[in-house]
């Protein structure tokens, strides 16, 4: 398994494992690695918007949904902790990786309530 550390948010707030990149998200439904290219497209996922009902984010792309329950459930496990968040990611462990900054839609950005911890609304 490949651990990581990266920041919550501005330089270094992505992890980029090969083809693949994460974020750390906050929505009002919970906190999330999220990752930042969407499954359908390769679209911005780290700039979608939530759906009317909050409950999927939007490709900025294509519209394509993305359902916030299944990424809160099945996402990458994680800690959050002051202004680093740690993602374990079924990676070895000596995979290379690199640290960029990716910039997160407003929905992203949104606190979570009171008592909710990473992953678990």
């Amino acid at each position: 398994m490949l651990v990581l550390r990266f920041a919550v948010a501005g330089p270094g707030n992505c992890a980029v494992v090969g083809d693949r990149s994460f974020v750390w998200a906050r929505t009002a439904r919970g906190s999330f690695v999220l990752p930042a290219r969407c499954p359908h497209r390769g679209g911005p996922l780290h700039l979608a918007r939530l759906s009317a009902d909050g409950g999927r984010l939007l490709c900025p792309w294509h519209g394509s949904a993305t359902s916030l329950s299944r990424l809160l459930k099945t996402g990458v496990p994680a800690v959050r902790r002051g202004e680093e968040v740690t993602a374990v990611l079924p990676d070895a462990g000596d995979t290379p990786y690199s640290l960029e900054h990716r910039p997160l839609s407003r929905d992203l950005r949104t606190a979570p309530p009171a008592g909710t911890t990473a992953g678990r609304p």
